[in-house]
């Protein structure tokens, strides 16, 4: 739909129309708020403005839900409760229902995730496992939430795969994840906190000083609340970005401070052979790293210039067989479905070809148009449907020996899909189980890093240390950095449980 067709979208009589505003845009992508939902002063109270809109409203006996599109005007009420009233997220959700049921219905579109907007489905249906059972969790993503069938048996499939990998790396183990924020150029569907060389190379010596500092005082703090490290995940950006010798520099710091030896994976990401040589894949074996991502993305080299990459599918093919040859305990690939320039005939080609390689881990991706991404910012809308590209590359992994073993969802991702990781048995990535379900801690460093602290027990606490975002501003600002790792300390002081050290004398901390 062309941006000047969207409908604007006003929410009123909640705190945050935040959940409106996402369900909206599962089935008008690049939809914005506008009038009160977007802080508008100038616009009237109780004014509705003019042109496409959908409409939201918790009044203070009914709820009511509308849409003004190609000159109809569909609307939908429903009584409020006492009950409803008086909480405010059992309002939002019966609010979204009553929208989403009525954009259903007149848009002609089912989304496979239904009501759910959130990044970790798999969370949410243990939750409800724990809550009430099986059935219960089948009742509340098929019934309540519209969730398609297909999409909860994959759930419930990757859920099975995980359950070990949770017992197992609960706390007191943690993850260590090492932000270098650089790429030798930047892909047009990114939004990550990245850099060229090009642009911004002459920061990685500050940088690589900073990030050394920032190691130690990690160490220290893990050391000091007894947690055990279990996986090391660098990534970016693109950590081969660095020349030989700044790599060198970067994995030798890692080593003085944390025990690699004793670690169940160890992972860069080496995803751009255009600066994966190999030499810098031999220093990543030195080092004891025995899990690489190279992401092809396509293997179609007309797709690959219109993404922005500086490479074709041959450099692919020689940056794979390079790694193979030095022994990597598991190689990664990732692929996106929906690129522009592609179409599902393209992307099945490229999938084949992946596969006859046979990596141990294939991610397969769903283009996410963020804001930040150069795609999003020309509105590129010239893919073919990466709902029908999954539909059939999901087979076709099946049948060539994988099975999937994490999901997650991201906001603007196209049709309202997900990225799925798949793996050959008993090379399931762990890192990549335990950032997204939420296992242990990830302590992380770097630029646009954030340490997510987990301490286990009846009720699982978390709390986020942001990094700076940026290069410079990480550099600028590196004391800062500092001072809010030393958070880790009060983190597990206050959260101290039977699984962490120093757990008998919870009480003493309020834990």
């Amino acid at each position: 739909m062309p941006p000047e067709s969207l409908p604007g979208i006003l929410v009123k009589g909640l705190s945050s129309g935040y959940e409106v505003e996402h369900l909206v845009r599962v089935f008008f992508p690049g939809a914005k708020p506008v009038g009160a939902s977007a802080r508008d002063e100038a616009e009237p109270t109780g004014r509705i403005p003019k042109g496409p809109l959908v409409y939201a409203r918790a009044g203070r006996r009914q709820l009511a839900a509308g849409l003004r599109l190609g000159g109809r005007v569909a609307v939908r009420r429903a009584p409020l409760n006492a009950a409803t009233a008086g909480d405010e997220k059992a309002l939002k959700l019966t609010l979204c229902r009553l929208l989403y049921d009525l954009l259903k219905d007149e848009t002609g579109l089912r989304p496979p995730w239904g009501l759910l907007t959130g990044v970790r489905p798999l969370s949410l249906l243990r939750k409800q496992c724990a809550a009430g059972g099986e059935a219960v969790a089948e009742a509340h993503f098929l019934q309540k939430c519209d969730v398609s069938r297909e999409k909860y048996d994959l759930a419930c499939r990757i859920a099975d795969t995980q359950r070990p990998f949770l017992e197992q790396n609960a706390p007191p183990g943690y993850s260590l994840y090492v932000s270098i924020p650089f790429c030798p150029t930047r892909c047009a569907y990114c939004s990550f906190v990245s850099k060229t060389i090009a642009r911004e190379g002459h920061l990685i010596g500050p940088y690589l000083e900073k990030l050394e500092l920032e190691l130690a005082e990690t160490a220290k703090a893990a050391k000091e609340n007894g947690l055990e490290l279990r996986t090391i995940y660098i990534g970016g950006g693109t950590p081969t970005a660095l020349d030989e010798a700044q790599l060198d520099t970067l994995l030798a710091a890692v080593a003085r401070h944390f025990d690699t030896r004793a670690v169940t994976e160890y992972t860069v990401e080496a995803g751009r052979p255009d600066c994966t040589s190999p030499a810098k894949l031999a220093l990543l074996r030195q080092y004891g790293v025995g899990r690489v991502s190279i992401n092809p993305q396509s293997m179609r080299d007309e797709v690959l210039r219109a993404i922005g990459r500086s490479h074709n599918a041959q450099d692919i093919r020689n940056c794979y067989a390079e790694a193979q040859k030095l022994g990597f305990d598991a190689i990664n690939m990732d692929l996106i479905a929906g690129l522009p320039g592609d179409d599902i005939a393209g992307f099945i080609e490229t999938l084949d070809e992946v596969i006859a390689l046979a990596p141990g881990n294939l991610t397969l991706h769903t283009l996410t148009l963020k804001r930040a991404s150069d795609l999003a910012q020309q509105r590129a809308d010239d893919s073919s449907s990466p709902a029908a590209m999954l539909k059939a590359a999901y087979p076709k992994m099946a049948a060539a020996g994988y099975h999937p073993y994490y999901l997650y969802r991201q906001k603007s991702t196209l049709e309202n899909l997900e990225n799925t990781g798949w793996t050959k048995p008993g090379l399931e990535g762990v890192y990549n189980i335990c950032i997204m379900e939420e296992v242990h801690s990830i302590l992380a460093v770097g630029a646009g890093a954030v340490t997510k602290l987990v301490a286990g027990g009846p009720e699982t606490a978390i709390k986020r240390l942001y990094n700076h975002k940026f290069p410079a501003d990480y550099l600028a600002g590196h004391e800062t950095v500092l001072e809010r790792k030393r958070g880790v300390k009060d983190f597990y002081a206050g959260n101290l449980d039977s699984q962490t050290p120093g757990g008998d004398r919870a009480d003493q901390h309020g834990g």
